[in-house]
């Protein structure tokens, strides 16, 4: 380390990662915020270096070190900082002292846990200390890489199996293990350890019958709700499988599902008809789900909900490392919660890029038209909702609505103040009588889409 780059940190100011002391004499400050840095991203405290930026350095001896040393000893569990002397004058030193992230978090300092919100140290919450510690013991003992008691290859679909390797192999995420001895291909995919299965070999390729039996928490929830709330269903649907076979299930219930949304191409003036959501959005908002979701909760689930202005697809579990739910639209390292099962996804091309499946949904969605997903992070689940750019008609319901009651519906949706009949039968494009209209708006108030007020030729009608 150089003067020359003392000087420029101090030029640029404290922030997370930097903090600046005048002497050793703030010592014990200085090691809060070390123990803030570890619990964080790492970072540096320059002893030497006044808060305003000025490098004034101070006199350090070999017993300034040491007491710097023993200082942070205090810190649990116990951390091994760099540190230099850097001379920046006849008789002065900067001391600076480095640490990176600490992978045993949380970390105390004389019993505290410290945390970094901008340049300041703070103390960390009891609940964020909890969060630490559940996730430093989940990275050496998972849910997913614990022997699944009772399980033999011969339990799980052999065909299931056989179809991720060839697709990872034409994909060219592996290369040929030379054999298709089921087993063999099991521990190359790290789902076999010390001649016993692991958990998430029964989460990805269990055979149904027993998976529903014994593995209650490979649940799909799926439902199509009628109107914009859960006050009544119109489909409600739950399935216990394997991953594979649910994500398979959600597919298909969200293809029959959705409504249909038509755009015009253009230069060629020609409609096309298109599921209302990018059918590669959602699938990546369900690979993710199954990825990261809590397996330790016995009634947890994936879900999928379908509503007239949303969908929603929930895991159980919240979000963990730190990150937020804006973080996840921004570049991010990937850190799967559950990191056997996200890495067979991956090599059966599920998954095509590692921590970019929240910006591929955003990228789907934008170049759709359509809002950017929404995640929220509440109630012990995620929640990634998408939204479309205005109101569309649902197609599908006890049977597929008309083109007229969709032209109907989209006009009321258009008005927004609410139209009356006399208004509405002139403001379609399709031609209809009074009559025809009237009992199209009474098909559509009785499937809870539009309501009235008033009475008689007066009311005025209004979409859900």
């Amino acid at each position: 380390m150089t003067p020359r780059q003392i000087a420029e940190w101090a030029a640029a100011g404290e922030s997370e990662t930097l903090e600046f002391k005048k002497t050793t004499g703030e010592c014990r400050r200085a090691t809060q915020s070390l123990c803030a840095m570890l619990n964080h991203r790492g970072g540096r405290v320059l002893f030497g270096v006044d808060p305003e930026g000025n490098v004034n350095g101070q006199q350090v001896s070999d017993h300034t070190v040491e007491e710097v040393s023993a200082e942070i000893q205090r810190i649990e569990p116990p951390v091994f900082p760099a540190i230099e002397r850097i001379p920046v004058g006849s008789d002065r030193e900067v001391l600076l002292v480095s640490v990176s992230q600490g992978y045993m978090k949380p970390y105390t300092y004389k019993g505290t846990a410290y945390r970094r919100v901008g340049n300041t140290t703070l103390k960390m919450p009891r609940d964020a200390q909890d969060r630490m510690l559940i996730e430093r013991v989940h990275s050496e003992h998972r849910w997913e890489n614990q022997p699944a008691i009772g399980w033999s290859v011969d339990d799980l679909d052999q065909s299931e199996i056989l179809l991720t390797v060839e697709e990872s192999i034409r994909r060219g995420r592996v290369t040929d293990p030379g054999t298709r001895d089921p087993e063999e291909l099991l521990r190359g995919l790290g789902l076999v350890k010390d001649g016993l299965l692991l958990r998430a070999a029964v989460v990805l390729f269990g055979k149904t019958e027993r998976v529903e039996v014994e593995m209650t928490q490979c649940l799909l929830r799926i439902a199509r709700f009628r109107g914009i709330d859960r006050a009544e269903f119109l489909d409600n649907r739950q399935f216990r499988d394997n991953a594979f076979g649910l994500l398979l299930r959600a597919e298909r219930f969200m293809r029959e599902n959705l409504p249909i949304a038509g755009r015009i191409v253009p230069n060629l003036f020609e409609r096309v008809d298109e599921p209302l959501y990018p059918p590669a959005a959602l699938r990546e908002a369900l690979a993710n789900a199954f990825c990261h979701r809590d397996y330790t909760i016995g009634g947890g689930s994936v879900a999928v909900a379908i509503y007239n202005d949303r969908l929603e697809v929930t895991s159980s579990g919240t979000l963990h490392f730190g990150l937020t739910p804006e973080q996840l639209f921004l570049p991010h390292e990937s850190l799967p919660w559950n990191p056997l099962i996200a890495n067979v996804f991956y090599r059966r091309g599920i998954i095509e890029r590692w921590g970019r499946g929240t910006i591929k949904m955003a990228e789907l969605t934008t170049s759709a038209g359509l809002p950017q997903p929404e995640i929220e992070d509440a109630g012990g689940c995620v929640t990634v909702r998408f939204l479309p750019a205005h109101y569309v008609s649902p197609q599908r319901l006890e049977r597929d609505l008309t083109e007229r009651q969709q032209a109907v519906l989209a006009l009321l949706d258009q008005a927004g103040r609410g139209l009356a009949l006399r208004e509405i039968v002139p403001l379609l494009k399709l031609q209809a009588t009074r009559r025809q209209v009237q009992k199209d708006l009474g098909r559509l108030r009785a499937l809870a889409l539009v309501v009235s007020t008033g009475y008689g030729l007066g009311a005025r009608w209004k979409r859900v």
